[in-house]
């Protein structure tokens, strides 16, 4: 039987990593202050290049947030009206927006049940089946932290022709077959939003380049489409790169091997935890489904994501007791209001709307202490017990 549930966890706690690297970020801060230089300039670029080389990547352009920063990898493309992109309905909004914000068409395809991340057999069924705009790019979604299935992707464009763009929004430091995301496409984009592995103390982005077209295109479109001050080739738009938002990404991007390295761990003690209570299942008809991990991919566990039945009336009873949880995502994008001029419908995705019912995301961060977990467990047990 679980034991008496006796602490609170909460679902994320910032001030455990800050308290770990406060000297270096005020240092960092300090260090920008004194230069006067707060918009691009010598920060930015160190942390540009600092980046590239996590990567391997061989550019980076850091921008305004992991929006910005999709909506850049496909605009430095060249993507734009009277082009398509395919993408997934299981994603945060930015996935789709930002492709309408270039004037493309989205066209959506089911996910994969294990992954959650864009199905390549999806992807081609709806390439077969479309005619209509230009089909210019695919952008999966390495969602929760693992890569897509690259190695079919990377069939697919050399089947069909189109680009692959990554959305690496939570995935810094994830790699497919020891290739880091961010140079596995021709391009990607990565969120440093607060909650991300990788995060800033605000808003900021970064995308990665495989060509220099690319990366000049990028970077003349984050600033208001200039090559010259005051000589707009393009209309662009203010997406540059804060310094002091650059300064700590940079001193954090030092210990992110050791946090992922962490998250990896914490997520094999859940799977242990969960299994030990006899709560782990094939489905959701026999229990909890556990994080499936592809062999070829490594994951960062951005989140770590179950498949809950009752899923809902569990997330509350975790609340009551001021545990942590969240849904990623509650709605496939697909059935969102703003989206319905997309033309899709209720059961068009089924693997995507089913996962919306099932997923739930539990506390993880490198600072999650072992009695924590335990207590997650044990109020989920006491739950279905």
């Amino acid at each position: 039987m679980p034991s008496e549930i006796t602490q609170t966890v909460p679902m994320l706690d910032f001030s455990r990593q800050y308290a770990s690297i406060r000297e270096e970020v005020l240092a960092a801060i300090e260090q920008v202050c004194d230069s006067q230089r707060f918009i691009l300039g010598p920060a930015v670029e160190s942390f540009e290049q600092a980046a590239a080389l996590a990567c391997n990547a061989p550019h980076a352009i850091g921008c305004a947030s992991g929006t910005d920063a999709l909506w850049l990898a496909l605009a430095a493309a060249g993507i734009g009206p009277g082009h398509a992109v395919i993408t997934t309905p299981f994603s945060f909004f930015a996935s789709v927006s930002s492709i309408l914000r270039t004037g493309a068409q989205p066209l959506l395809a089911d996910i994969d049940p294990l992954t959650f991340n864009l199905s390549p057999q999806s992807v081609n069924e709806v390439i077969l089946q479309h005619s209509g705009s230009a089909l210019k790019a695919v952008l999966p979604v390495h969602l929760y932290g693992q890569c897509a299935d690259w190695d079919a992707f990377q069939e697919l464009k050399h089947r069909h022709g189109f680009l692959l763009v990554e959305d690496a929004a939570q995935a810094f430091g994830a790699a497919w077959r020891d290739t880091p995301a961010g140079s596995l496409g021709d391009l990607a984009a990565f969120s440093f939003y607060p909650t991300k592995n990788l995060s800033a103390f605000g808003d900021a982005g970064l995308l990665t380049a495989s060509s220099p077209e690319f990366d000049e295109h990028a970077r003349m479109l984050r600033a208001h489409g200039m090559r010259r001050r005051y000589f707009h080739d393009e209309i662009g738009w203010n997406s540059r790169l804060d310094s002091l938002q650059a300064a700590v990404l940079e001193v954090k991007l030092r210990h992110l091997p050791r946090w992922n390295q962490q998250r990896r761990e914490l997520a094999h003690r859940y799977d242990q935890l969960l299994t030990e209570a006899g709560l782990a299942a094939r489905n959701t008809a026999e229990g909890i489904v556990l994080p499936f991990t592809d062999p070829r991919a490594t994951h960062v566990f951005h989140q770590y994501v179950i498949r809950a039945p009752r899923r809902d009336a569990l997330r509350q009873y975790l609340a009551d007791r001021q545990i942590g949880t969240e849904v990623y995502y509650p709605l496939p994008l697909h059935l969102q209001t703003s989206l319905a001029s997309l033309g899709y419908r209720q059961g068009d995705f089924p693997v995507s709307e089913q996962a919306a019912s099932e997923v739930l995301a539990l506390p993880i961060y490198p600072e999650l202490r072992d009695d924590e977990q335990q207590t997650v467990v044990d109020a989920i047990l006491s739950f279905y017990k």
